[in-house]
């Protein structure tokens, strides 16, 4: 008997095991486009991607005409495949880290279904397509869906390895490792190797670890894969290459808080429940088994793994939510391992049901913050739009989906996990459909717009008192610089940054965001 029939149920075989078999499409494909995108990581990757095309150049990136040396280069390449097939739209952006996130779910249901049975392997997928973390990292054109997708198949694979010794699984794994240091560096070797050096450490076979990791025909696999990109990069930019990418975004992310991305030792203790809604409840009920389960090897992998990752980086000075993903991949599978073991329904169902009630009221708390003096001028402007962007439909959807959901929740004679499921494809279906396309012309629509006006307007724009906003660059088609604007120069300011009396004509104007013309 598995432990999801335990709580009341199978899930194989029902509408509802049905359903969760579809959701990583739904989840990640559904109105992927329907946001602009998002300053500033999501607007920085893309007008990098959309310059290698205007430059001719796609072996490295740049940003507003300055090279860009946060991440390597596979990612942007992936998205210039859905440049050159969809244009320059925000489903193309961001459809690679959609493709990752869905491969990422899937990869996790095909390992888990052999190790831990067919239901424990689709509460799996569940957790892996529905929770916030990942619901918002796969539909992000960042290079987060992609990394954790292949650090996933890396170690995969390892537990292949070291469950039958199988030589191919470890050749596919220095595969996986080479193409995730392409896509955001060191951190795709050192998570791999590290967890399994815990885990043959803790069993004593400290050899086999060693000539899993110094297998010569992987590390020659490897080396084909990373050295050649590295190696251009180097030669090209010298020691600004090392400065800005090895040192800056490597070593000093580790050792200090970089760009005022900062936390407590405790962020990550309180980051991976949230990551995990609607299936934090079973988190915890996860976690209850960690004793028991260091008994088991598979269990012990898992955790070891889930452990490193909060650990290294609890300890780095930078700190973002998406880095403890790189560690939730295990947790996805020890949760439905352990979903059985959970016995009352409401605490798992109270903090899902509270986040699907605060939906329809976001537009009117947005609307109250921009009457306040929180945040500053920017922000409170871009949220003064909220009741016009978010209009009767919204409101009306919304909360339509939180009485179906009571009302299923309440006199539904299915298991807990059967509950949660839905609650967590109806989450995804709101976050995906109304939510952050909602969020996302309130936040960005201005900058989109004023990109769209600038490029139909052509002639030179520039950045004036304004300086987090790459995704213009995007809207307008054009490599945009920061700086003061002379008489008869376009420039996209903010409007709490623009005195009363400035010699200018505005163009456009629309929430935090204004086009002006400086006056001859």
């Amino acid at each position: 008997m598995s432990a999801i029939q335990t709580a009341g149920g199978r899930l194989a075989g029902t509408p509802v095991g049905r359903l969760i078999l579809a959701l990583p499409l739904i989840a990640f494909l559904l109105r992927l486009g329907g946001a602009p995108l998002f300053d500033v990581d999501e607007g920085a990757f893309s007008e990098a991607t959309r310059e290698m095309f205007e430059r001719h150049d796609f072996l490295f990136t740049y940003l507003n005409g300055s090279p860009r040396f946060d991440k390597p280069i596979f990612i942007y390449w992936l998205q210039s495949l859905g440049y050159l097939i969809f244009g320059a739209s925000e489903w193309a952006f961001r459809l690679p880290s959609a493709l990752a996130a869905i491969v990422w779910s899937y990869a996790t249901y095909f390992f888990a279904r052999r190790r831990v049975g067919e239901d424990a392997a689709l509460i799996a997928l569940a957790v892996a397509c529905t929770a916030l973390g990942p619901f918002a990292i796969g539909r992000a054109a960042t290079a987060d869906g992609l990394l954790n997708c292949l650090l996933a198949l890396t170690l995969f694979d390892v537990w292949r390895h070291l469950e039958g010794g199988r030589r191919a699984p470890l050749l596919r794994a220095f595969v996986w490792i080479g193409l995730g240091a392409l896509t955001k560096g060191p951190v795709a070797l050192i998570v791999p190797g590290t967890v399994s050096l815990l885990y043959c450490a803790s069993r004593g076979e400290w050899l086999r670890w060693v000539r899993m990791v110094f297998n010569p025909l992987g590390w020659l696999i490897l080396i084909a894969l990373v050295a050649p990109w590295y190696a251009y990069a180097l030669h090209r930019h010298g020691q600004d290459f090392i400065d800005g990418f090895i040192m800056r975004h490597n070593v000093q992310r580790f050792s200090g808080s970089l760009e005022g991305h900062g936390g407590s030792a405790f962020y990550y203790v309180i980051a991976v429940p949230l990551l995990l809604l609607p299936w934090s409840g079973l988190f915890v009920v996860a976690l209850g088994k960690l004793k028991a389960g260091l008994g088991d090897p598979l269990q012990r992998f898992l955790w070891l793994w889930f452990g490193f990752v909060v650990a290294f980086f609890s300890l780095s000075g930078t700190k973002l939510p998406h880095y403890v993903l790189y560690g939730c991949t295990p947790l996805f599978i020890l949760i439905g391992l352990h979903a059985g073991s959970a016995r009352r329904a409401w605490p798992h169902l109270l903090v899902p049901g509270l986040l699907l009630a605060v939906l329809p009221a976001l537009p009117s708390i947005f609307e109250i913050l921009s009457y306040s003096t929180l945040g500053d001028g920017f922000y409170r402007a871009q949220l003064s739009r909220a009741l016009e962007v978010g209009n009767n439909i919204y409101f009306g959807l919304t909360a339509a989906a939180l009485l179906i959901w009571l009302i299923y929740v309440l006199f539904s004679k299915t298991s807990l996990v059967q509950r949660l499921a839905v609650t967590a494809a109806l989450q995804v279906v709101l976050l995906a459909g109304l939510v952050v396309p909602f969020a996302g012309e309130l936040a960005q629509g201005p900058v989109k717009a004023a990109g769209l006006k600038a490029h139909e307007l052509g002639g030179d724009v520039m950045f004036w008192n304004f300086s987090t906003a790459p995704s213009f660059s995007v809207y307008r088609q054009a490599v945009t610089l920061k700086g003061d604007p002379q008489p008869g120069q376009v420039a996209l300011t903010r409007v709490d940054r623009l005195p009363p009396d400035a010699p200018v004509d505005i163009l456009f104007r629309q929430g935090g965001v204004a086009l002006v013309k400086v006056k001859q």
